[in-house]
């Protein structure tokens, strides 16, 4: 059977409640096969701590007042790893994918993902690579980007997050993953100047496209939100 083109939705700067909404709201109908294709959501997060299935607030070093007058928030969510931080500058790929219509075994496509990652840093002269015990992409012993991922009955969500030009002072208000005296790193940081974000989304495009050995097609929000309104019960 031909995988068809997975739909690509490039989004702005999305609330972290909002899009994790969504991510569900598409898990529940690729069910139903509608839509019958894979989803890879791209955006950006204003600042938010979540908390993996593995993460507790004792990996959390600020106080909720501290957080609180600097507007970062703390969400508790299903996906796997521990305490991690979204913000503005950092790109968010949640690819939505049936992992069995592609024969994807889950520890295969968290390699996928920081490979995804790596080579998108590549592209911007930044040399990183995963690690099978901390998973991520790491620059020596700085960490670049994070994976956490949830599987519902072969369908994967959540994904990964590239810091491209992030505030790296959150990072200091966590143990990050759950990994204590761990440096945070950007390609911002690495480069020593700001990066083209623009560019870093065409690459993790291509690289998600490498990954899955199919095209992915644009599209927007509200023509994927007409698919998924065909759905029995919606």
């Amino acid at each position: 059977m031909t995988v068809p083109p997975w739909l690509c939705v490039d989004l702005p700067l999305t609330e972290y409640e909002d899009a994790l909404a969504l991510q569900r709201e598409i898990v529940a109908a690729r069910k139903d096969r509608l839509p019958d294709r894979d989803v890879v959501l791209l955006l950006e997060h204003p600042p938010v701590f979540t908390l993996g299935r593995h993460g507790g607030r004792e990996n959390l070093t600020a106080t909720e007042g501290f957080l609180s007058e600097r507007g970062i928030r703390v969400v508790q969510i299903e996906r796997g790893g521990n305490i991690t931080y979204h913000g503005p500058g950092q790109l968010v790929a949640y690819p939505i994918l049936d992992l069995n219509a592609l024969r994807l075994p889950v520890k295969d496509y968290v390699t996928g993902l920081e490979r995804v990652m790596a080579a998108a840093a590549a592209d911007q002269g930044v040399v990183a690579a995963g690690d099978e015990k901390n998973r991520g992409i790491w620059v020596e012993n700085r960490k670049l980007g994070s994976i956490g991922i949830t599987v519902r009955r072969g369908i994967s969500f959540h994904g990964l997050a590239l810091n491209v030009n992030t505030d790296l002072a959150p990072f200091n208000w966590i143990h990050p993953c759950g990994l204590h005296n761990v440096r945070i790193t950007s390609l911002q940081a690495e480069r020593g100047r700001e990066v083209e974000m623009a560019a870093v989304r065409k690459s993790m495009i291509r690289h998600l496209t490498g990954m899955m050995g199919r095209e992915g097609v644009p599209t927007s929000l509200d023509a994927l939100r007409e698919q998924m309104q065909s759905v029995p019960g919606k």
